[in-house]
């Protein structure tokens, strides 16, 4: 990406084939989607968030959910089942030409601040992969601030673990 800073906004409907070709492109790390499900996470979902590169195209992209959403999973399920109040972020995902580049700490850091300027939630979730591995994605998580809360293992080849961050403004310098 040159020197112009990446933006941040919410996912429009001209960018859903390019969030569903950056998302499909990123499994095992995140799983597989259909335009259909795409459309109904956007549907049901907390926050859309694209980022978008100097020629304004989709290169990272992510989406949570109120801990009230329907058809948001069984991850979600666990978090809601444990928490009353929570942001789950279900999905990130970021181009191949574009990785390594911030632009996932960026997307964090945005809902961050979304939900420290609407004071709704101040507990963010999320699940990262151990089987298959996603080595990479456990260390970023640890690396800004999130702890495990469980495991979950879907049979012998899908195991996850369940991650929080407090968000609230007494962490915030």
């Amino acid at each position: 990406m040159s020197n112009s800073q990446p933006t941040v906004r919410n996912i429009e409907i001209a960018d859903l084939a390019r969030v569903l070709e950056i998302n499909n492109a990123n499994t095992p790390g995140v799983s597989e989607l259909t335009m259909s499900e795409l459309e109904t996470d956007i549907a049901n979902c907390l926050h859309a968030l694209a980022i978008y590169n100097e020629h304004g195209e989709v290169c990272a992209f992510c989406i949570t959910f109120a801990p009230d959403a329907p058809d948001a999973g069984a991850n979600h399920q666990w978090f809601a089942e444990r928490f009353e109040s929570f942001v789950y972020l279900d999905r990130i995902a970021i181009d191949s030409t574009h990785q390594n580049l911030g632009l996932g700490a960026l997307l964090y850091q945005t809902v961050e601040q979304l939900m420290l300027d609407s004071a709704e939630h101040s507990l963010l979730c999320c699940e990262v992969n151990l089987e298959p591995p996603n080595p990479g994605s456990l260390r970023f998580h640890k690396r800004i601030g999130f702890t495990e809360f469980d495991q979950r293992s879907y049979n012998e080849f899908n195991r996850v673990s369940l991650l929080g961050k407090n968000i609230s403004k007494e962490f915030i310098s």
